[in-house]
C-alpha cells in the first residue's frame, strides 16, 4: 500500500491532477470535500464553528454561510481559528477512511488532495520559511510521517491567478473592478501559502501544470506506474 500526498497552492490544478490519477485506479480523497461535509448540520465541525464565530456565519436555512465565513477567515484575518476547529478533524477523518482502503485492498494507492500539507499546524509541523539550516527538520518533521510519497503540482502564479479568477466568476460579466478585486484575492490567499520553491524541495515528485491538459496527463501517465510499483 501507498500514502500519497498530492498538493499544490490555489489554482495550480492539483485537483485536475487528482481526477486524472483517480482515473487511473488511485483512491483519491479530496480534503476540501471532506472539510465540506464535517461542516454539514449535525457535524461536531459545524457545531463548533457556529459557537465560535457566532450566528452571523449561519444561513437562514441552518448551514453554515461559507461566504460570510470565508470574509471573516481571510478578510478579517481569522484563518487560523477556523483551520484550528477543521485541520483536526479532516486528517483524522482521512486516517479512518485511508485504513478502511487499505483493508479492502493492500496494494491501493490512496492520495490525499491538500493545498495544505506543509501549511497546516495539525497533524502537521507548519514551516514558514524553508531553507538548509531547518530542511533536514522539516523532512522529519509529523506531516513527512503521514505520508509516504508526496506530490507538488505547480503553476506560474500569473496563470494560479487566472484560473482562480475563471473559477469563481464562472458564469458572470466580469467588469474590471470585479476582475481586480477577485485577482487581489487571489495573491492574498496565496501569499498565505509556502511558495513552490520552497515546497518542492520537500515532495518526491514535481508536476508542471502551466501548459495544456494534455502535459499533465503525460506527466501523470508516467509517475503512476511508479506509484504503483511503490504500493506492492
Amino acid at each position: 500500500m501507498l500514502r500519497v500526498g498530492l498538493t499544490g497552492g490555489l489554482g495550480s490544478g492539483k485537483s485536475t491532477a487528482a481526477r486524472l490519477f483517480a482515473s487511473l485506479g488511485a483512491y483519491v480523497l479530496q480534503s476540501d470535500a471532506i472539510g465540506r461535509e464535517l461542516m454539514e448540520p449535525g457535524q461536531a465541525v459545524y457545531t463548533a464553528i457556529a459557537d465560535h464565530f457566532g450566528q452571523s456565519v449561519v444561513q437562514q436555512d441552518g448551514r453554515l454561510d461559507r461566504v460570510a465565513l470565508a470574509k471573516i477567515a481571510f478578510d478579517d484575518g481569522r484563518v487560523e481559528e477556523l483551520n484550528a476547529i477543521i485541520h483536526p478533524a479532516v486528517i483524522a477523518r482521512q486516517a479512518t477512511l485511508s485504513e478502511a482502503i487499505f483493508q479492502q485492498d493492500r496494494r491501493a494507492v490512496v492520495m490525499v488532495e491538500s493545498a495544505l500539507i506543509f501549511e497546516t499546524k495539525y497533524g502537521e509541523t507548519k514551516y514558514t520559511e524553508m531553507n538548509s539550516s531547518n530542511l533536514q527538520a522539516s523532512r522529519n518533521s509529523r506531516w513527512h510521517n503521514r505520508f509516504d510519497r508526496i506530490i507538488l503540482v505547480t503553476a506560474p502564479e500569473e496563470v494560479k491567478i487566472a484560473r482562480f479568477v475563471a473559477r469563481s466568476a464562472a458564469g458572470e460579466i466580469l467588469t474590471a473592478e470585479r476582475r481586480a478585486k477577485l485577482e487581489a484575492e487571489a495573491r492574498s490567499r496565496l501569499a498565505q501559502q509556502i511558495p513552490d520553491e520552497q515546497k518542492s524541495a520537500l515532495c518526491d515528485y514535481v508536476l508542471t501544470n502551466g501548459g495544456s491538459l494534455i502535459e499533465l496527463e503525460w506527466q501523470v501517465d508516467q509517475l503512476w506506474p511508479i506509484l504503483k510499483a511503490a504500493s506492492e
